[in-house]
């Protein structure tokens, strides 16, 4: 049996912020706002992983109401998401993922994404894909607001 998982995270951009994308802290001038390090691109991944296996998402096991959780690494997040999605019987079997942002240029930190994302899930780094994107300009990423993440992947029984 396979399963297909699609996650969507957005968060805002704040001044007194890392910006953590992917478990990689990216030298910038602002960072994104959240409960946790806010790292919108494994929040997405978390999401797909859960969805696919129809447990909710991330807010149903990680809720921003609950201190434990206030200032969390995402990866460490991320390794409990896998850890629950093994419970379960589930192999994931590849992850794909793409950050919109106007800045910075996430080129050069792409490949330690990749390579965080498939420690985190105990996978091959080719299983997993991150994409980066502008939006030309356009609505509240492209005007520098926010950075957003889709992800999808599928799992397996």
């Amino acid at each position: 049996m396979f399963r297909v998982g699609h996650g969507y995270d957005v968060h805002k951009l704040v001044e007194g912020r890392q910006l953590i994308l992917g478990g990689v802290e990216i030298p910038h001038s602002v960072g994104l706002l959240g409960h946790s390090d806010a790292d919108v691109l494994l929040h997405a991944v978390m999401d797909s992983l859960l969805g696919a296996a129809a447990m909710g998402d991330i807010g149903k096991w990680f809720p921003d109401t609950d201190e434990k959780f206030r200032g969390a690494k995402s990866t460490e997040l991320l390794k409990s998401v896998c850890g629950l999605i093994f419970e379960k019987g589930f192999t994931i079997q590849n992850i794909d993922a793409t950050v919109l942002a106007q800045e910075p240029k996430l080129s050069p930190y792409i490949e330690d994404m990749r390579k965080n994302i498939a420690d985190c899930c105990g996978l091959d780094v080719e299983q997993v894909s991150v994409k980066a994107t502008t939006e030309e300009g356009l609505g509240f990423t492209g005007g520098k607001e926010g950075i957003a993440a889709h992800a999808v992947c599928l799992i397996s029984k």
